[in-house]
């Protein structure tokens, strides 16, 4: 009995070093590549990676045909409430951040940033491309609007990953014909992708507002990063070789 509380609590310390992503915060409204309040339109070929939602709204258009969901449709049903929710409380948390940097006034265009939480009073713009580099939460608190130009984007590097990058947006967000954008963004009111523009891994979550979808967009949900998988796999085993180690001690002594 001794070893096997050691062996767990082992096995609780170990878990307790695993990667905590701010995607957590999300509760419920992670696996959502769209998740609207008022409406979700589609008019073209969008594909969304995830799942689709709206509340408290009703209006759910252009899929099936033509947009495709790679997951599941909750039109104003407890879940897509539940994630609403989640999202505001998400919203609310990011907003709460301690500022590391204000770059009021400046295009995002160009910038290399390392982790850390970052600060518009008011607009944010992205001209042209944005480096994040390094292994870490980015966090942009955005005052009133996100927009993006055409064909502008966002550059991982380092071990940067779209999981750990989030755009709160105090009011809309638009992002450019053939922007190529990470992160997700949770904005107040709507959110607008432009034809050709895509979320390669993140979200669009508007918290009173609609999201709005053209031709060719692809929205993708961030998969788990994978030293998760194997720090659990490697706890998963110890568990298990002490079972193994207690059964053959016990064998022993019969």
């Amino acid at each position: 009995m001794k070893s096997k509380c050691l062996i767990l609590s082992a096995f609780v310390a170990l878990a307790g070093f695993l990667p905590q992503s701010k995607a957590d915060i999300l509760g419920s409204a992670d696996s959502f590549a769209v998740l609207g309040s008022s409406t979700v339109t589609s008019t073209g070929d969008t594909i969304l990676n995830g799942n689709l939602g709206l509340s408290p709204g009703t209006s759910i258009t252009g899929f099936y045909p033509p947009g495709i969901v790679n997951g599941t449709i909750h039109n104003t049903d407890t879940v897509a409430g539940q994630a609403q929710a989640d999202a505001l409380t998400a919203y609310n948390f990011l907003a709460g951040e301690p500022v590391n940097s204000n770059l009021t006034g400046q295009d995002l265009g160009g910038l290399a940033l390392l982790p850390g939480v970052y600060f518009f009073s008011s607009s944010a713009q992205l001209t042209g491309t944005l480096t994040l580099s390094g292994n870490g939460y980015y966090v942009f608190q955005i005052g009133s609007t996100l927009t993006t130009a055409s064909s502008s984007s966002i550059l991982l590097i380092d071990g940067a990953q779209a999981g750990d990058v989030f755009w709160q947006v105090g009011s809309s967000a638009t992002l450019g014909d053939s922007t190529s954008f990470y992160g997700s963004i949770l904005a107040d009111a709507s959110i607008t992708l432009d034809p050709d523009a895509s979320i390669l891994s993140g979200r669009a979550l508007a918290i009173n507002g609609g999201v709005s979808l053209s031709d060719n967009n692809i929205v993708t949900v961030p998969v788990p990063e994978p030293g998760s998988f194997w720090l659990l796999a490697f706890c998963a085993s110890v568990f298990g070789a002490g079972q193994r180690f207690g059964w053959r001690r016990k064998a022993g002594r019969s």
